[in-house]
């Protein structure tokens, strides 16, 4: 309860200091090359006039540069972590190996340095980086630790568009804080309702000197767990000219935007002619859905602990004022007909179809399960073949909307609620908001490039504090898993049937007694025993499904529990 009535005092503090001040929108640095030097660290930052908040940042004292990546760059991310806190640093929506994506299983432990290395294959883009250590992502984020990836190809170099970075090609990450009584930020997700605290660009009260042509914002949902409806102020469209994976085939002119937690979207906004005129960009809360985060009302039983005392939630209310200057010398003035070509999966010779549960064991505040289960760092939940093309299927049992998030690859959307996606959601996506309260919603994707079976990639609900109470699976890409029942073969001994689903069967080549071991792909031992016939058999039907290393004498070999 004290926690409680502190964080409504700042709410009377923070409306005070929002009526009487605005401050210049912060536009990071950026970096580029071949090689990436990140220091994540804490710091602290003047949000309210003559107080310092701590923070936790990227070469700064919150967010970290914008990376620009060109497609076909080997490049190199030397992540060096100075926080007390082991962290991770998971580059959200790259298409790289399981080992470089930054996951739970990729720890980055104080005063040591992680350096990732990959080649860029991502179509020209707006991605984003941020911590993904199991039970701190939401701390992490909350603290500051937020970057923003530029990714850049010749078909996009080749189009007329705004790319000037910070002048006509603007970032724009949208996030809430939530804030103690002494202006510190308050990482207890027992508090996250009250995240009464907008900051576009860690910036409170933002503007931005905007020319008066057309301008570009590369816009980031990167608050923990809330959704924007976004909107302009004098009731003029925009258009959306890409979604998280890269641009679309042609400009959606739009009057809304509803993002989720993790999307990107990039658009076009056109202040031509409106020199010296103020508009903004607004939250237009009011159009929120029910039932998702950040609507004014949350229908269906379990209800969010301290939501209805949010401001916030249900508002309308501004994220960055526009002041419209004079033109840049080389402005962009026309909105594009076309952009790039897009070759959506076909939806023949699918070779699997997934389906996906999402339950609640409180309602809406979770915790949230995914097919009856929560997160376990040991359990690879999909083993997943090298080049399978399959379609996802999600029913979400809960009373509450989630953004969920798959690692490794973009995908197409099929469905929601039954229907097409609409236009600005028919390119390439990482992040899906699927509707509470039985809503339904399908992907198609492949898996091509990279397999690896020892680390795994990740899924997950891209609401943190849903992530870090569990709402997550993992899968491993495999090159070499057949579908059919095989026999699995060494010089020292033989296992039938692989894969396998209850029991398999050991046959020794040359000894009656020889030790077995079963070892999961973090290394712990699941089985061990003596093997004293030829032929024995093993019960693996406690095993969680994945990949496992059987040893036998000096041999190794891997089998699939399915």
């Amino acid at each position: 309860m004290k926690k409680i009535l502190s964080i409504a005092i700042v709410l009377i503090a923070t409306s005070t200091l929002t009526a009487q001040i605005q401050n210049p929108l912060l536009i990071p640095p950026t970096l580029a090359g071949a090689n990436y030097n990140l220091i994540v660290d804490y710091d602290s930052l003047e949000v309210f006039p003559g107080v310092y908040t701590q923070t936790a940042g990227v070469n700064g004292a919150i967010l970290g540069p914008t990376l620009i990546i060109n497609k076909g760059d080997v490049v190199t991310m030397n992540v060096e972590n100075r926080l007390t806190d082991t962290t991770t640093m998971h580059w959200h929506g790259v298409h790289l190996p399981s080992a470089m994506d930054g996951g739970p299983h990729s720890k980055i432990y104080p005063n040591t340095t992680w350096s990732p290395t990959w080649t860029a294959m991502d179509r020209a883009s707006t991605m984003w980086y941020h911590p993904h250590l199991h039970h701190k992502t939401y701390k992490h984020v909350m603290m500051g630790v937020s970057g923003l990836i530029i990714n850049r190809d010749t078909t996009e170099t080749g189009l007329t568009l705004p790319r000037t970075y910070g002048i006509d090609d603007v970032p724009l990450i949208l996030q809430t804080k939530v804030m103690d009584a002494n202006y510190q930020i308050d990482s207890d997700m027992m508090n996250s309702a009250m995240d009464t605290l907008f900051l576009a660009n860690a910036t409170r009260n933002a503007y931005f000197d905007a020319p008066a042509q057309v301008v570009r914002f590369r816009i980031l949902n990167g608050s923990p767990m809330r959704v924007y409806n976004l909107g302009l102020s004098n009731g003029n469209d925009f258009w959306v000219i890409g979604s998280d994976g890269g641009l679309l085939s042609a400009p959606v002119q739009m009057n809304r935007l509803l993002m989720a937690p993790g999307e990107r979207y990039e658009i076009l906004v056109d202040l031509s002619g409106m020199q010296g005129q103020n508009i903004s960009i607004l939250n237009y809360g009011t159009g929120i859905p029910s039932s998702t985060y950040g609507a004014g009302s949350m229908m269906g039983g379990g209800a969010i602990q301290n939501y209805n005392n949010n401001p916030l939630n249900g508002a309308d209310f501004t994220m960055l004022s526009l002041n419209v200057v004079a033109q840049t010398s080389n402005p962009i003035t026309t909105i594009p007909a076309t952009l790039v070509s897009i070759n959506p999966y076909s939806q023949t010779n699918i070779d699997e179809n997934r389906q996906f549960n999402f339950t609640s064991t409180g309602g809406q505040s979770g915790p949230f399960l995914i097919n009856g289960n929560t997160f376990n760092l040991s359990q690879v939940n999909h083993v997943i073949p090298l080049n399978n093309k399959e379609i996802w299927s999600f029913t979400n049992q809960t009373p509450i909307a989630h953004p969920f998030h798959i690692h490794d690859v973009q995908f197409n959307i099929l469905e929601i609620n039954g229907a097409a996606p609409p236009l600005h959601m028919q390119g390439w996506k990482d992040i899906l908001l699927i509707p509470g309260h039985q809503g339904s919603a399908k992907f198609i994707t492949k898996f091509e490039d990279f397999a690896d079976a020892n680390v795994p990639f990740m899924y997950h609900c891209h609401m943190l504090e849903h992530e870090d109470e569990g709402m997550m699976g993992q899968f491993t890409v495999v090159d070499d898993v057949s579908t059919e029942v095989e026999t699995l073969e060494t010089e020292i001994f033989s296992i039938y049937p692989n894969p396998a689903n209850d029991k398999i069967q050991v046959k020794l080549k040359h000894s009656k007694s020889q030790e077995i071991q079963i070892i999961d792909v973090k290394g712990e031992l699941m089985f061990k025993g003596i093997l004293t016939e030829m032929i024995s058999t093993i019960d693996v039907s406690k095993l969680s499904n994945g990949v496992y290393f059987i040893k036998v004498e000096s041999v190794t070999t891997k089998f699939i529990k399915q």
